[in-house]
């Protein structure tokens, strides 16, 4: 159960994600959408897991000013990690295409950050990690996901809720909802530790 705190407040989920909404609501919260573009770069002195924190700070950044005072805003970031790169969401075809390739038959991780914040707290954020171990991919999947899933909006060019994970995840060291994009045990406590 959700820290009585939280009672009677609005929250706020500032994402556009399907699966980000789904796990919200896991926690049995009801939460409002609002959406905004927000900069999603990042300094080049920033580097792995630290990057998924980072931009979720600045998307609560581009919010605190709006909010009120019974308000409280959940926002979240995932990128994908393989040798120090990060891979973000492809902006094409090709480039999801050359992902899934170079996460075939290897092992990378998977890093969220989620942030809760609230006008008398500002933002209080975390980050966690997963490590994801695909088999090799066939490059008559890799075509066949992109083509029916357009995974475009998706770190790493895939969710691991659909196809691509079913059939080419063979191990995950860490939470399975972090890789979706949410860390759920995260959320929570930091929900829970608000103190008004």
């Amino acid at each position: 159960m959700i820290h009585q705190n939280i009672q009677g407040k609005r929250i706020i989920l500032a994402s556009q994600s399907p699966r980000r909404l789904e796990l919200v609501r896991g926690l049995e919260l009801d939460p409002i959408i609002r959406l905004k573009d927000v900069d999603e770069s990042y300094p080049p002195n920033i580097a792995g897991p630290a990057v998924a924190e980072y931009v979720t700070r600045k998307k609560a950044e581009a919010y605190l000013s709006e909010l009120e005072d019974h308000d409280v805003l959940i926002t979240g970031d995932t990128v994908v990690l393989l040798d120090n790169e990060v891979l973000g969401k492809p902006k094409s075809a090709e480039q999801a295409r050359t992902m899934l390739d170079k996460l075939s038959n290897r092992t990378h991780t998977v890093a969220s950050g989620i942030a809760v914040t609230t006008k008398a707290e500002g933002i209080c954020s975390a980050v966690d990690t997963c490590e994801v171990t695909f088999a090799k991919l066939d490059l008559a999947l890799i075509d066949h996901y992109i083509a029916r899933y357009e995974p475009f909006d998706k770190a790493g060019g895939y969710g691991v809720q659909d196809l691509i994970g079913f059939s080419g995840v063979t191990s995950l060291n860490g939470s399975y909802f972090t890789v979706m994009g949410l860390p759920t045990h995260l959320l929570f406590n930091l929900l829970n530790n608000l103190k008004s």
